[in-house]
């Protein structure tokens, strides 16, 4: 029912307990004078009437309020253990995310190196093969002619167009002439005596040559170095 309906129905109440009460009065006398006690007891009800109409009034105003009072309160005090749950969803959800990631950019990277291990030396290859062309080229003119010289001009420049290759791709020979001998670039191994004191420490002869790699030694150079 709603508050306008029950205050009708209370002052409907009122009204009507008002009437039989003038109604039980007319009966018991007649309907001339009222005296003063009859007239006090009717303003009594009315002053009853009235304070009960205020007070009903109040109290639907207290009950409307409450639930407007209720519905703050609850906007305000957000439930602690939902929000802490939806806190752990979010981070769960980015972590799953980073994994994910992580995983996409691990096979990537195997994948990219087991590529660069079996085809890293490709270009390098490709690089090397027009000296081998040359090497068979020779081999064949070296069975037609007997020009030892035109031979050995010939092994000349292919030697040379191949350490050109090579030193287009960071391949340096290890220089030993006249050299202290060093542990970074060389191996010793002959100590050769009787040399005198001015060959004290440096390199008497190179057995193998060695080479660096864009300066980082991928094979010593073997020497003999003076006593």
């Amino acid at each position: 029912m709603s508050t306008k309906k029950r205050k009708i129905k209370k002052l409907a109440q009122h009204f009507s307990s008002l009437a039989s009460f003038l109604q039980d009065k007319e009966k018991k006398q007649k309907p001339t004078i009222m005296d003063e006690n009859e007239k006090k007891e009717i303003d009594e009800k009315e002053e009853e009437l009235k304070e009960s109409q205020a007070t009903e009034e109040q109290g639907e105003e207290g009950k409307a309020e409450e639930p407007e009072a209720e519905v703050a309160e609850e906007a305000e005090a957000k439930d602690p253990l939902k929000e802490a749950q939806e806190k752990i969803d979010e981070l769960n959800d980015k972590y799953l995310r980073k994994v994910a990631e992580f995983e996409n950019y691990r096979k990537r990277t195997v994948k990219e190196k087991a590529e660069l291990i079996l085809n890293g030396g490709e270009r390098t290859i490709t690089k090397i093969l027009p000296v081998i062309d040359d090497m068979e080229r020779a081999i064949e003119n070296g069975k037609k002619t007997e020009d030892v010289e035109t031979l050995r001009e010939g092994m000349d420049l292919i030697y040379k167009k191949f350490m050109s290759i090579l030193k287009g791709e960071g391949v340096e020979r290890i220089d030993t002439e006249d050299k202290d001998f060093s542990t970074d670039y060389h191996e010793a191994i002959a100590m050769v005596p009787g040399m005198g004191d001015d060959k004290k420490g440096k390199v008497i002869d190179c057995v193998q040559t060695g080479y660096t790699l864009n300066g980082k030694v991928i094979r010593y150079a073997k020497v003999a170095v003076g006593q």
